[in-house]
């Protein structure tokens, strides 16, 4: 797929089929956010590949979510970068969920879900280390219908607001 048939073809997944990620392909995509543009050259991310069933239950996301064959939780490291861990994460993460789509994979990007704290316990995720954002990982067992867009008129500018 090229890059712009990947942008226009990602979306939110919310249903998966059971069949396993093979790790070359998982690596992969881990591999796309790794090589992710950081501020100062910092990577603060930390990325934790969730595959077990139980473990999976305990962080306290949705049903829906724990049902992907695979969770990634993406940390930003403020202890590294303590006012940009969380855009540099940001970055890294669109990157995973962009590879994640050219492998004809599916993910959903959970933001603050508010239970970031059941997340660190259960992943022992030391203090200085943020949950940025969460994705189940998995082969669609949907195929949502493209959402309406803002035109370029209403979110584009040039020279001046």
């Amino acid at each position: 797929m090229d890059f712009m048939e990947v942008v226009k073809t990602r979306r939110s997944i919310r249903r998966y089929k059971p069949d396993s990620v093979p790790d070359e392909i998982l690596n992969q995509i881990l591999e796309a956010a790794r090589l992710a543009p950081s501020a100062g050259h910092r990577q603060p991310w930390h990325f934790i590949v969730v595959k077990n069933p139980e473990t999976k239950k305990q962080l306290g996301i949705s049903s829906w979510a724990v049902e992907a064959p695979v969770v990634i939780v993406g940390c930003g490291d403020a202890g590294v970068s303590p006012t940009l861990h969380m855009v540099d994460l940001a970055i890294a993460f669109e990157h995973l969920v962009l590879a994640a789509t050219n492998f004809g994979l599916g993910t959903c990007w959970i933001g603050k879900l508010g239970i970031d704290e059941t997340i660190k316990k259960v992943l022992r995720i030391p203090e200085h280390v943020k949950v940025v954002a969460v994705t189940p990982l998995g082969y669609p067992a949907e195929t949502p219908s493209p959402k309406a867009r803002k035109s370029m008129s209403e979110i584009v500018h040039y020279e001046k607001f």
